[in-house]
């Protein structure tokens, strides 16, 4: 049967591409180039770009083992005691992802360029999900204000993440900056 060579070859052509792009977005960051991951995987940039239509599309496909592993943690420290302690754990975690992953920023990010028009940022919707019982307990218990949302801790995050990218130890960096954005400017007292 033609139709299905023609979806088998469509299949390798996407785990091909997709371990590449994985690769290179590893060492390049989400800049990478499709044009060479279309290269490297040994097919046309017209076969990235209908299997990838954006390069969102592309990151967030890298990026989705890594927001499992984030959604499944987000659960396991969902039962921890101290909620707010919880939240910190979690969001350190992303930071931490973030940094190392590079990508997984630029695919939480909320703009829209590149996102898809109907399901949006999934690998943000995700993480949202995942992390609302975190925060729901957090803000319950006094541990962090009830105005803050999970969108606007997501965007803190990229905003480190990206911020830190470049610098001479970006882990290091983005931990600071994480813990100066906690604990806020003021002098303790």
């Amino acid at each position: 049967m033609p139709g299905s060579s023609q979806r088998a070859d469509a299949r390798r052509n996407y785990a091909r591409i997709l371990a590449v792009a994985e690769e290179e977005v590893a060492t390049q960051g989400a800049g990478a180039s499709l044009e060479q991951i279309a290269r490297t995987a040994g097919v046309g940039s017209a076969t990235v770009r209908r299997h990838f239509p954006t390069r969102r599309a592309l990151l967030e496909a890298v990026s989705r083992e890594r927001i499992e592993a984030l959604r499944l943690r987000a659960h396991e420290l969902t039962g921890k005691a101290d909620s707010r302690g919880a939240l910190l754990e979690w969001l350190d975690e992303v930071v931490a992802y973030c940094v190392t992953a590079r990508g997984l920023a630029a695919a939480l990010a909320y703009d829209t360029a590149g996102a898809d028009p109907v399901q949006g940022n999934t690998c943000a919707a995700v993480l949202e999900e995942a992390a609302a019982p975190l925060l729901r307990r957090a803000v319950r218990d006094g541990g962090v204000t009830p105005d803050v949302t999970v969108a606007d801790l997501i965007t803190l995050i990229v905003g480190i993440a990206l911020a830190a990218e470049h610098h001479p130890d970006p882990a290091a960096q983005a931990d600071r900056l994480f813990r100066l954005a906690v604990t806020g400017l003021s002098p303790r007292g």
